[in-house]
């Protein structure tokens, strides 16, 4: 399943970052964060519960860039 959140990010190497990081979230095959278009999208495993694993990728991302925004 893949999913496209609206996300705040204030550099593209920030965004670089977060596509890294979600990408190693257990339950994520998948990561693509744009800074131009400020968004994210997530392609979860099929046993994956995409809201748990949101929590997960939110506090993983929030570590690498404090000051970002998630809009579930």
């Amino acid at each position: 399943m893949k999913k496209t959140y609206r996300i705040e990010v204030d550099c593209a190497n920030c965004a670089n970052l977060m596509e890294r990081t979600a990408g190693k979230v257990p339950g994520v095959v998948s990561a693509r964060v744009s800074f131009m278009t400020q968004k994210m999208q997530l392609e979860f495993s099929p046993e994956a519960d995409p809201a748990s694993v949101m929590e997960a990728v939110r506090k993983a991302c929030r570590k690498v860039e404090p000051d970002c925004q998630i809009f579930l």
